[in-house]
């Protein structure tokens, strides 16, 4: 058995990463979406529900997590996102490595890991490389603004919050502009082929 190559994607808000990452799997190539896990741990039946809700009882709605309750928690609360982290991070981590193991036994040349803060949670030692999705300031901000639940300030935080793009954008082994979607289309096919062509040899 040969480990896949692991390539994780990363970007900040509005860069296109979500469609990145579908164009992925389009050509074949097994995502593992860090958000998704999340999600999947905090909806009903999830392994997070029962541990956080045992701390905060207020979060559990119809059975599974509200994000709003545990937003509203971590604002008035210091040490209730590092409590959070404590219990739900050793799950993502192990969902992550069953994603690993699976593949490595089944012979995978190449799997995408889909960590949106990839840099900034010192995430960098799961990954053979690191590709950047990027675009420019303006499209980036409409593609935020656009979504009618953010608002100019609540993107502004965000922003604050991620290591800026031209940093990433220096740090990463590829960057794929998106810009158009055939663009990136044919960027994501490109480097697959790259990558395969690379474990192949």
């Amino acid at each position: 058995m040969s480990a896949p190559f692991v390539l994780g994607l990363t970007g900040s808000i509005g860069m296109g990463k979500s469609t990145t990452a579908a164009m992925f799997a389009a050509q074949g190539v097994p995502v593992w979406d860090a958000d998704a896990v999340v999600h999947r741990l905090y909806a009903a039946g999830g392994a997070a529900v029962e541990p956080v809700a045992a701390l905060r009882p207020a979060a559990l709605r119809d059975g599974a997590l509200d994000r709003s309750a545990l937003k509203a928690w971590i604002s008035d609360d210091p040490t209730a996102l590092k409590q959070i982290e404590a219990i739900v991070h050793p799950l993502v981590t192990a969902d992550r490595a069953a994603f690993l193991t699976t593949h490595r036994a089944q012979g995978t040349p190449l799997v995408v890991l889909d960590i949106p803060l990839l840099f900034e949670a010192a995430g960098l030692q799961h990954v053979d490389a690191i590709v950047v999705v990027s675009t420019d300031p303006d499209t980036q901000r409409a593609r935020v603004l656009a979504r009618n639940s953010m608002t100019e300030d609540q993107f502004q935080a965000i922003l604050a919050r991620q290591i800026p793009d031209s940093e990433k954008r220096a740090r990463a082994d590829f960057v794929i502009e998106t810009s158009t979607f055939d663009a990136t289309r044919h960027a994501v096919a490109q480097l697959v082929s790259t990558i395969e062509g690379r474990n192949i040899a």
